[in-house]
């Protein structure tokens, strides 16, 4: 398939808010309180290039709860169609985006335009995000340590709670999108 028809059989972002079992409330508290800035210069330019975004994502995904919403708010303001498909049910297209060559991270945002040519990816983390979060797993005990587990479970509901809570997370998810835009000719 190509990317034009991985996009049509993605689902509309509200149709995956409605379906989400996890983050739902999270995802829509960020979407409800983050303002996109006013760079009405960029928005006209990214409209003019009438671009789609595919997402490849899965509701379980702290990350995905950060970062979709920060595209969503932009969608809106650039007139871009959004699809979503979720990543394990999708493995033939997300194995074309894997982090480093290896991992299935996930969110993966792809630009295409009208005629569905990939014009640029973005995802799963803004730099400064992936920062905080290396930070977060080096205070991990090794995996064969007794207490791994329930320390990782910890930190994954620090991370997730700072991903909600703190919107300058969210203005470095906005900051790095914005750059990724601008890049597109």
């Amino acid at each position: 398939m190509d990317l034009l028809q991985w996009y049509e059989k993605g689902i509309e972002p509200d149709v995956y808010i409605e379906s989400m079992k996890k983050h739902k409330e999270n995802l829509l508290a960020i979407y409800d309180h983050f303002q996109l800035p006013d760079n009405y210069t960029l928005y006209a330019q990214v409209q003019e290039k009438q671009l789609k975004v595919i997402v490849l994502t899965e509701d379980w995904c702290g990350d995905a709860m950060l970062n979709i919403p920060i595209l969503l708010k932009l969608a809106e303001a650039t007139n871009m169609d959004v699809r979503i498909l979720y990543r394990d049910q999708n493995l033939e297209l997300m194995d074309q985006y894997l982090t480093n060559e290896t991992s299935r991270s996930i969110p993966i945002f792809i630009f295409i335009d009208a005629n569905g040519n990939e014009k640029a990816t973005w995802g799963p983390r803004a730099k400064s995000i992936q920062d905080f979060v290396d930070k977060a797993q080096a205070k991990l005990p090794n995996k064969e340590e007794a207490d791994y587990q329930d320390k990782f479970k910890e930190m994954i509901l620090f991370m997730n709670k700072s991903f909600r809570d703190n919107s300058q997370f969210w203005e470095h998810v906005y900051k790095s999108l914005e750059h990724t835009l601008k890049q597109i000719s």
